[in-house]
């Protein structure tokens, strides 16, 4: 297996996590709604999640990036996990899966 397979395979395994962890307002995990813009996984064990949120005076961000922290540590490949919140693009309805639009009626 090359490297740059293992790079996928471990951010597929980031991917996984994310989808563990939910927003508390909102019965769809933050990976479904569209929060996740990138997920990078670095030569020195890093992970670099890109994310935003559903808006910025979201009250509770500091859980919720304490839970994506927590999530992506827990694999075994990871050993270091950098958070990189932005807003631009700003999150709208349209970053949601088809997953999340069934779930939360827009279907």
């Amino acid at each position: 297996m090359s490297e740059s397979t293992d790079f996928l395979e471990i951010e597929g395994k980031i991917a996984e996590a994310l989808k563990k962890v939910y927003d508390p307002e909102i019965p769809v995990n933050i990976y479904d709604l569209g929060l996740i813009y990138e997920i990078e996984y670095t030569e020195k064990k890093e992970a670099r999640i890109t994310m935003t949120l559903t808006a910025p005076n979201c009250p509770v961000v500091d859980m919720l990036l304490m839970d994506v922290e927590s999530a992506v540590e827990a694999i075994d490949e990871v050993e270091e996990v950098h958070i990189n919140l932005v807003f631009d693009p700003p999150w709208d309805k349209s970053m949601l899966s088809e997953e999340a639009k069934l779930e939360l009626g827009f279907m």
